[in-house]
């Protein structure tokens, strides 16, 4: 395929402007293919039936009839979550990103009377520009089908839909005379997509291959085609003014303004929103988009990404606000601008009252939806008057940098969005949503938050925490009721800390108790985390057969290690500063054999695999230097995710086997090698000398190549009961 073949870009933006209006779907056709994907072996005992289009809400009705499960609903979406409420509260099953239980019952339960449900919000958001970097870089399109498989049953149907637009900006500059040389140093590499949108960082980890560029316009439209077959309506991006360093020299006259991410990359430009040319490629680049991807007129634009603007005056502030939208209107009048509310939480100093009003009453309420990104931590509908009258969205983001903790806030995510729905002074909330940095992780919560979709009252967790364990587990025990009441009142509380901790083990080795994006404090006394770990063992011959429970248990039991972690480093470095040597070692070996367990362990489930996150980003090369750079993406990002001289090192961390081993535990055991020398020398430790030998280190090890496993070795169980005895008695007496 070429890039200017007109006639294959027409046929195909004519197949998704079908799909956009609608005028090639089939709810029953769509529906019905997605239980075939889920149940196939019981999709002929389930009928699907339209409800008529005058419903205001979205609805879905469940019945039996002759045998058969009727599944009616007014979309794709709502069919969906129809048939995910049969399997949840009928047949006692749970689908998941970390273990799925689809044990139905034989012969399928009846439904002694019709249900009927709707929702009190008519937009479900789903995603975070970063989510589809830190967990889904290398997703081909056989795992977005299940994701979007997934959405649906849990009733999202406004989906965040950014894949493959760096070919939609190659198209638009590549028509404006720029080339492929001018463009190599604007698009990042695939791993760093998520802030090459939001304007943060042009060119690093690239250049980025048109062969990508191409295939991801593709992958685009088959999402795009899938989600709206399903009567979702995706939130395409919107230009917000970022442009390539080489637009000063195509355009010398423009009004061009650097700005700086201050993580450590170089400076990228934005063109002034007064400058004439903003609104012709704000206005082209949504009708190149629209061709290629089609519309549904709600556009992402975030215009102040973790950069503060040149001045707080609200007359600036407004007229920037209301060209941008102006830019967006030109190309579509129905357009809707979805702004994330990220900003107002991360730089509360420069956005007070007057600004944030600047910003927004510039657009026509009809005109913008905002996302407060991460509600369940910081309301900022509270303190800004409902977003002064604007629609707004109530999310919860949960997760940072896809790292690997038992975390969330449970008892103010079962309460917070109905709490949000009934209170006078919320204004125009229409939405829930997820809005996480990274997924494949915690399940719980997420299952928690979509409960909500249908229902406009509170979750009671003392009720559902036994519907969830149901569901997971096949069976009620009390071992396992236990265990999620401590659960509840520990990992889970939301208190003390915004997000998870992560243990010492993945920060670059120190004598402190974290390091700059380690933070090693827990929301519970560690001793209190025990009993979960003793409940669930107690529950593993019942369970061992249980995906859910294998899942939870390597969990539970790789948070108790790393939890242990800290407390063998903290004996370690008095070890050191006592100079006794043997105490030091001692630890410095106990420490070095937890990394070792953990690996193994972790080694049992997929779900914490580094070879899959590597064979997936190889996967897309199609050549050995393709290949190359999406390893050295995929390397550097859960890493150093920059240079060797990277602020953000062990920002996206994960605590998975094979990374464990390699990059971890190697990183401790020079650091033991060299402060056992010191302490045999007499001279103190150079902890800056080492920063610099382990940075270099670390970039080496981001361009290696290496391959790991790809499918795991052992059983969850065997192993998580090993480490138990192993452990459990030193643990216990150890705090």
């Amino acid at each position: 395929m070429r890039i200017n073949n007109g006639r294959y870009i027409i046929l195909m933006a004519l197949i998704v402007f079908c799909h956009a209006t609608g005028r090639c779907q089939d709810n029953a056709k769509s529906s019905l293919a997605l239980i075939n994907r889920i149940i196939p072996d019981q999709a002929a005992s389930f009928i699907v039936e339209d409800l008529p289009a005058k419903e205001k809400a979205d609805v879905f009705e469940i019945e039996s009839r002759n045998n058969k499960i009727v599944l009616r609903g007014n979309n794709g979406v709502a069919v969906a979550s129809a048939l995910y409420y049969y399997l949840t509260h009928f047949c006692h099953c749970q689908i998941t990103w970390n273990g799925t239980n689809l044990n139905l019952p034989k012969p399928l339960p009846r439904i002694p009377e019709r249900i009927h449900q709707s929702s009190p919000y008519p937009y479900r958001y789903y995603l975070n520009y970063c989510t589809f970097n830190y967990s889904m870089s290398w997703w081909g399109w056989e795992r977005w089908e299940k994701e979007i498989d997934w959405m649906a049953l849990h009733g999202i149907n406004m989906p965040l839909a950014i894949t493959g637009e760096e070919f939609t900006w190659y198209t638009v500059y590549k028509e404006m005379g720029f080339s492929d040389n001018d463009l190599q140093s604007f698009f990042s590499g695939p791993a760093y997509f998520s802030w090459f949108w939001m304007g943060n960082l042009d060119g690093w980890g690239g250049p980025l291959p048109v062969s990508w560029m191409k295939s991801h316009m593709l992958l685009q439209q088959k999402i795009l085609q899938r989600e709206r077959d399903l009567g979702m309506k995706p939130v395409l991006p919107a230009f917000t003014g970022h442009v390539p360093a080489a637009f000063k020299t195509k355009f010398p006259n423009a009004r061009l303004k650097a700005t700086n991410w201050k993580n450590g990359f170089e400076d990228t430009y934005i063109l002034n929103p007064e400058d004439s040319l903003f609104a012709a490629l704000g206005k082209k680049f949504l009708q190149t988009q629209s061709k290629l991807f089609g519309t549904n007129h709600l556009y992402s634009a975030d215009t102040f990404n973790e950069n503060e603007p040149p001045s707080d005056d609200t007359n600036y502030l407004a007229k920037l606000s209301e060209r941008l939208y102006k830019s967006m209107e030109e190309a579509d009048p129905q357009s809707v601008w979805v702004m994330q509310g990220w900003l107002f939480y991360s730089d509360r100093k420069f956005w007070k009252a007057p600004q944030i009003q600047a910003l927004l009453n510039a657009v026509p309420n009809e005109h913008m939806i905002l996302l407060d990104l991460a509600a369940e931590i910081e309301p900022v509908w509270k303190r800004t008057n409902a977003f002064y009258s604007k629609p707004w969205i109530w999310n919860m983001v949960h997760n940072f940098g896809g790292n690997i903790s038992m975390f969330g806030r449970m008892d103010g995510v079962a309460a917070g969005p109905a709490a949000a729905l009934h209170d006078p002074a919320s204004g125009h909330l229409v939405g829930i949503g997820l809005t996480m940095e990274g997924i494949e992780q915690n399940p719980v919560l997420y299952e928690l938050l979509t409960q909500q979709v249908w229902q406009n009252e509170s979750v009671d967790l003392n009720k559902w925490l036994q519907f969830y364990t149901l569901n997971r587990y096949g069976i009620l025990d009390s071992n396992l009721i236990n265990a999620w009441e401590t659960l509840r009142v520990t990992a889970y509380n939301g208190k003390t800390i915004r997000d998870g901790a992560e243990s010492i083990v993945t920060g670059r080795p120190t004598f402190d108790s974290t390091t700059v994006w380690t933070r090693t404090k827990l929301n519970y006394p560690p001793k209190d985390f025990l009993p979960v770990w003793d409940y669930f063992i107690a529950a593993a011959d019942k369970c061992k057969y249980s995906d859910g429970f294998q899942y939870d248990l390597v969990d539970i039991t790789r948070q108790v290690l790393a939890n242990y972690a800290d407390s063998i480093h903290a004996k370690l470095v008095r070890a050191y500063r006592d100079k006794d040597r043997a105490a030091y070692k001692k630890y410095s070996d106990e420490f070095l054999q937890i990394i070792t367990d953990m690996d193994s362990l972790l080694g049992t489930r997929k779900d914490f695999l580094l070879g899959q996150w590597i064979s997936d980003a190889r996967s897309f090369g199609n050549t050995l230097d393709e290949k190359a750079l999406y390893e050295r993406n995929a390397r550097d990002l859960i890493t150093l995710w920059g240079d060797a001289n990277s602020p953000l090192h062990e920002y996206s961390c994960r605590q998975w086997s094979g990374l464990l081993n390699d990059f971890y535990k190697k990183r401790w055991e020079k650091f033991f090698e060299m402060t056992t020398g010191s302490l045999d020398s007499g001279k103190e430790f150079d902890q800056a000398a080492f920063g610099k030998w382990i940075s270099n280190w670390e970039w080496q090890w981001v361009n290696k190549r290496t391959d790991y496993p790809l499918e795991p070795a052992g059983n969850s169980i065997e192993e998580s009961i090993r480490l138990y005895r192993k452990y459990n008695i030193e643990i216990k007496s150890g705090y």
